[in-house]
C-alpha cells in the first residue's frame, strides 16, 4: 500500500498498460469505480515489484503476512483460493501419484487432479442424517486410507467445511507426517482461525505443510484475493514455480494491496474483530432457535471425531422441519426480503457472518426467518434430506475428463461414467465428478436439486438437461 501511495505522488506519465491510463481513457469505468481506484490499477514495474518473482515491496508484504499467520512463507494469490488449492495439490503430487482427500472437497481440488494427473484416494466424510450434511473425516478412516495406500504423497483436509465442521486436524497432521506424507489444508473458510483462541486451531498452528486461505471471505480483502501459506520443508522456490503455471502474469494491484491492508487490519485488530463476529453469530443463533422449526446448530454437535470441533462464526440453519428446502428459504429471503445469504442447499442455509456485519442486519434476518415460517411453513413429508452421496469412482479424474465423451439426457446416463462435473454452486462441492458412475441416488439428487431451484453448474449443457458420459 505504501509503495502504491508513493507511486501516485510521483505523477508518472504512463506509457505502459493498462490502456485506460489511470482511468482517463474510460470515463464510464472511472465514474463507476472511482478515480482513486483506477489510479492504482497499474502494471508491474520496478518500484512496485512483480508478483511472479517478487524481490522488494511484494516480498516484504508477503513476509509480513507469513508472520501474521505463523507460516514460514506466504504467497499472495490473485486467482482466488481455487488457484491456491490447485497449487498445493500440484506441489505435492505429480502425475499418477496418490493424494488422500475427503470427497466433499471444493471442485478446485478435483480440478487440480484433472490438471496434474494425481489420483485421489477418497475418504468418505461422516454424515449427520438429521441435518443431511457431510461432516469431517474420521481419524480411523484416514488411518485406514494411509494403511491401504502407503505410497500416497499427501493428505488434504477441509478446515472447516462450509457448515463449520472441523476434523481432528492436529491428529491427522501428526499421523500423515509419521508416514512421510505432506498435509495440505483447504482453509477457504478459516481465515479467522489465525486470530482467535475461541475458534478451532489453524493449519499452521498444528504443523501442516501448506494451507489455502480465502482472505476475501472472513478476512475482509477484495473478492478473488487469497493467501497460500507454506511451512516446514516445503520449497518456497518450487511452490512459486507451480503457482506461476496457472496464476496470471498481470497481478492486480487492487487485489494485492487489499491483501496487504487486510493483513495489517487483522494483525492489529483481529482478535477483537472476531470476538465481535462470534458474539453476533451466537446472538443470531439463539434468536433463530427461539422461533421454532429452524435449527441453527453449533458446538453441541461435537462428537470427538467426524465433528471434532465447530466454527462458531458459521450461522448454519437447518430448514427442513418447516417443510422448506434450504434453497427455497434462500430464494424467499432474496426475492421477498432483499436479504442475500451465502447459500441454500437441500436442507440448510448459511448466513455468512463476518467483520462487516452489525446487529441491525442480523435482527432483520431473524425477523424475516420468523415471517417466512409463518407464511410458508408446510408439512415436511417427502422432503429429500441427504446432502452427501458416496461416489462410485471408476476412473481417475484426468483420464475421465479427457476421454472421448458424448452428451446424453440425464436419465439415460444411469449406470454410465460421467466425464464432467455436476454441482450446486455455492457451495461448489461436486455431486458428480469426472470418472464417477451415475447411480440412481445421484440422479435422484440432481433432479430434486433442479426442481427446488438449486443453481447447478459444471456441465457443458448450461441447462443441465444433458450430461457428458464416456463413450463405450
Amino acid at each position: 500500500m505504501e509503495a502504491l501511495n508513493r507511486y501516485k505522488a510521483m505523477r508518472v506519465v504512463p506509457f505502459d498498460v493498462p490502456g485506460h491510463k489511470r482511468g482517463k481513457g474510460n470515463r464510464e469505468l472511472t465514474d463507476f469505480l472511482g478515480e482513486r481506484c483506477l489510479t492504482v490499477d497499474v502494471n508491474s514495474m520496478k518500484p512496485l515489484d512483480n508478483l511472479c518473482h517478487p524481490v522488494s515491496v511484494i516480498k516484504e508484504a508477503e513476509a509480513l503476512a507469513a508472520d501474521a499467520f505463523g507460516a514460514r512463507h506466504a504467497f499472495f494469490m490473485v486467482n482466488g483460493t481455487t488457484s491456491a488449492v490447485q497449487s498445493m495439490v500440484m506441489t505435492a503430487c505429480k502425475r499418477g501419484e496418490k493424494i488422500i482427500m475427503p470427497r466433499n472437497v471444493h471442485r478446485s481440488a478435483i480440478n487440480a487432479l484433472v490438471l496434474s494427473g494425481a489420483v485421489p484416494v477418497y475418504v468418505n466424510p461422516g454424515m449427520n442424517r438429521q441435518l443431511g450434511i457431510s461432516l469431517g473425516m474420521s481419524l480411523d478412516d484416514v488411518a485406514q486410507a494411509i494403511h491401504e495406500n502407503p505410497d500416497a504423497k499427501a493428505v488434504l483436509i477441509n478446515n472447516p467445511t462450509y457448515y463449520g465442521v472441523c476434523s481432528n486436524l492436529k491428529a491427522i497432521t501428526e499421523l500423515a507426517h509419521r508416514h512421510g506424507m505432506l498435509v495440505l489444508v483447504d482453509e477457504a473458510h478459516g481465515t479467522h482461525f489465525y486470530f482467535s483462541d475461541k475458534t478451532p486451531p489453524s493449519a499452521m498452528s498444528v504443523g501442516a505443510d501448506m494451507a489455502a486461505v480465502s482472505m476475501h471471505k472472513s478476512g475482509g480483502s477484495l473478492t478473488q484475493s487469497s493467501l497460500l501459506l507454506v511451512n516446514n520443508q516445503v520449497s518456497e522456490g518450487y511452490v512459486r514455480q507451480i503457482i506461476n503455471l496457472t496464476q496470471t502474469t498481470s497481478g492486480s494491484y487492487l487485489l494485492i494491496s487489499s491483501l496487504d491492508i487486510s493483513r495489517r487490519n487483522l494483525a492489529l485488530r483481529g482478535e477483537a474483530i472476531f470476538q465481535k463476529v462470534i458474539d453476533l453469530a451466537q446472538y443470531a443463533r439463539e434468536e433463530i432457535n427461539k422461533i421454532g422449526g429452524y435449527y441453527a446448530f453449533s458446538k453441541e454437535l461435537i462428537n470427538g471425531d467426524t465433528i471434532y470441533d465447530f466454527d462458531v462464526t458459521k450461522l448454519s440453519i437447518h430448514t427442513l422441519d418447516i417443510g422448506l428446502a434450504g434453497i427455497e428459504v434462500y430464494d424467499i429471503l432474496r426475492d421477498d426480503y432483499d436479504i442475500q445469504i451465502e447459500f441454500g442447499d437441500i436442507g440448510n442455509v448459511l448466513a455468512y457472518v463476518s467483520i462487516g456485519d452489525r446487529v441491525l442486519e442480523l435482527e432483520r434476518l431473524v425477523s424475516a426467518l420468523s415471517e417466512i415460517k409463518r407464511r410458508y411453513a408446510k408439512d415436511k413429508t417427502g422432503m429429500l434430506s441427504q446432502e452427501y452421496i458416496r461416489p462410485t469412482v471408476v476412473l481417475p479424474p484426468q483420464e475421465a475428463f479427457y476421454a472421448a465423451s458424448e452428451p446424453v439426457p440425464l436419465e439415460q446416463g444411469l449406470g454410465r461414467i460421467c466425464s464432467e462435473f455436476v454441482m450446486c454452486y455455492p457451495p461448489g462441492i461436486p455431486i458428480l465428478a469426472p470418472g464417477e458412475e451415475i447411480t440412481p441416488a445421484v440422479l435422484e439428487y440432481i433432479q430434486y436439486a433442479k426442481e427446488k431451484g438449486c443453481f447447478l453448474t459444471g456441465t457443458q449443457d448450461s441447462a443441465v438437461n444433458k450430461v457428458q458420459i464416456i463413450k463405450e
